[in-house]
């Protein structure tokens, strides 16, 4: 199926450039992982909660390896195995499923949230795992609270899986009582990188903020009237959706990555809650500081290079924004899976009047104009990234932009580090 040029997105004006910024809409072959991938992020987000995928031995090696850990580290996901038996209905799969997830909850008694995770293979043979989410719980609620998301490939790429994992939370999030305020905080983020925001916070004067998904799966956040929503993730459309419809309002921000990023993401925040605009000055001076000099020795190296966004995470267009306004590279196309508009419109009206946009994929289509471009640097999803390599062109790995820490002011300099590192590899092999 070939690419068609789409209407202009509206609000996408910059300063000396077009009022609007067309976009490539592909729909052809995709190479992506599927949404179980975000089970590596999540399970090290919330330590009591355990992820029980119901699939095959493909979901379980995809896992195993994504995440490198080996069996006898007992990490907090697992796959139930769909047998053949199970595929020719010689067997009673949820019988199955609620044997194995007795023989789990046993064992792992520091369990406190169960997910069953769909896949591709229970999608297939169509296995209701809401109901079975439901029987679950009426047998091992309270203690054990069970919900449902789908990872699978069909319904979700990449990215996503956090996504409907999070969607499926939101109804179990406790009311915010009437007339109080919250600021919430939305998207995995290391721990690490939490720490830095709620201490910055703290000091510019938020007197509760809260973060979803939170690291124990039972301090589940209170959403209501008085919540406003600030994105650290820009693939949870669906997330905020019902967050929107329990009467939280969202606060459109760029992203948190890099100096310029960090400090609007902050600035939409305090200005929602009317906080002191020289407080956020004074807060930020030190961390933009150190930032600052932690970018300047990868400008030189980033400054006028093209470089080119195949869409994989849903973080294409933040990055992309970044990478242009605080390093100076010249952006040739970029791509993402899914173009939400109310998520990354102030990130898409900073890309510049030049670039190419493209929503969606058609692999053989995006792979004939990067090799007509020649861009000095790729970013793309595993699959791709060795054929280009061979042919010359430095590439950098989406997946590592996400298992990274790469929000915030001091994390900055590492932001830029990935995209330097594989122009300072081939620099250093004399290619």
């Amino acid at each position: 199926m070939t690419g068609v040029l789409q209407p202009p997105i509206a609000g996408c004006a910059t300063a000396g450039a077009p009022s609007a910024l067309p976009v490539l809409r592909e729909r052809g072959q995709r190479e992506v992982f599927c949404g179980l991938t975000g089970i590596v992020w999540l399970h090290r987000k919330m330590q009591d909660a355990f992820f029980l995928v119901v699939g095959s031995r493909t979901c379980a090696h995809l896992l195993q390896s994504a995440a490198g850990v080996m069996i006898f580290a007992e990490p907090r996901f697992a796959t139930a195995i769909i047998e053949d038996k199970d595929l020719a209905g010689r067997s009673d799969p949820h019988e199955e499923l609620d044997r194995v997830v007795a023989q789990l909850l046993e064992r792992r008694g520091e369990i406190r949230t169960l997910f069953l995770v769909g896949s591709c293979p229970s999608e297939v043979i169509k296995l209701d795992l809401a109901r079975a989410a439901q029987r679950l719980n009426a047998r091992f609620a309270p203690a054990v609270r069970v919900f449902n998301y789908s990872g699978s490939g069909i319904e979700t790429t990449f990215t996503q899986g956090e996504d409907t994992c999070l969607a499926a939370l939101v109804p179990a999030l406790p009311a915010l009582p009437a007339g109080e305020t919250d600021l919430l905080v939305v998207g995995t983020l290391p721990d690490i990188v939490e720490d830095q925001f709620t201490r910055l916070m703290a000091t510019v004067g938020f007197e509760s903020v809260h973060f979803f998904p939170p690291r124990h799966s039972r301090e589940l956040p209170a959403v209501g009237p008085g919540t406003r929503v600030l994105l650290a993730q820009p693939f949870l459309a669906e997330t905020l959706k019902a967050l929107q419809g329990r009467g939280a309002r969202h606060l459109p921000a760029p992203f948190p990555f890099g100096v310029a990023g960090t400090t609007r993401w902050l600035t939409a925040a305090t200005d929602a809650f009317h906080l002191p605009s020289e407080l956020l000055r004074r807060a930020c001076l030190a961390p933009m500081d150190r930032a600052e000099r932690s970018l300047d020795r990868h400008r030189a190296l980033l400054e006028g290079r093209r470089v080119m966004f195949f869409p994989d995470s849903q973080l294409e267009i933040p990055l992309a924004r970044f990478l242009r306004e605080e390093l100076g590279a010249a952006l040739v196309e970029v791509g993402t899976p899914y173009l939400h508009r109310e998520l990354v419109g102030p990130d898409l009206r900073l890309l510049g009047p030049t670039v190419q946009l493209s929503e969606g994929q058609d692999v053989e289509r995006q792979l004939d104009r990067c090799r007509a471009e020649r861009p000095d640097l790729v970013v793309c999803g595993l699959g791709l990234a060795n054929p280009l390599e061979a042919e010359g062109i430095p590439t950098k790995w989406s997946i590592e932009l996400v298992f990274s820490p790469v929000h915030g002011y001091d994390q900055a300099g590492d932001l830029a580090e990935l995209f330097t590192r594989p122009l300072r590899r081939r620099a250093a092999l004399g290619a």
